[in-house]
């Protein structure tokens, strides 16, 4: 999956929470003030790129997301591993976890989240 630009991934995340949008719509919800010309580039880059679909209605096009919010975490997440922790995606998390000074209370979520998954994964048997 080719990687977002951070104005790709604001006009993706508007898309995700939204739905189908016209340009107007999308660029209603920017966080930050974006021009048309700025932003038909960035949605002309994602359709060409495959992140988008487009379709006509009236004089109008719509565009909405192709690529899932969730595809597009794991492969950010992925090369995230890959450029600063050798790929390794545990690496990747206890960085993050020292990084943040996470407190007790936190830790102890993140522990019992690794619990509950951990017995999810077992062999039943």
């Amino acid at each position: 999956m080719q990687r977002f630009t951070n104005g790709e991934l604001e006009v993706m995340r508007i898309l995700w929470k939204h739905g189908e949008m016209k340009p107007a719509e999308i660029q209603a919800e920017f966080s930050r003030e974006i021009k048309n010309p700025a932003l038909r580039s960035y949605l002309t880059i994602l359709l060409r790129k495959g992140h988008v679909t487009r379709r006509k209605k009236g004089r109008a096009y719509y565009y909405k997301p192709r690529t899932t919010r969730e595809s597009a975490f794991r492969s950010m997440y992925r090369n995230l591993a890959h450029a600063f922790c050798d790929g390794s995606t545990e690496a990747l998390l206890c960085r993050l976890i020292k990084l943040e000074n996470l407190s007790d209370e936190e830790l102890l979520d993140l522990k019992r989240l690794a619990d509950e998954e951990g017995r999810k994964n077992r062999p039943r048997g």
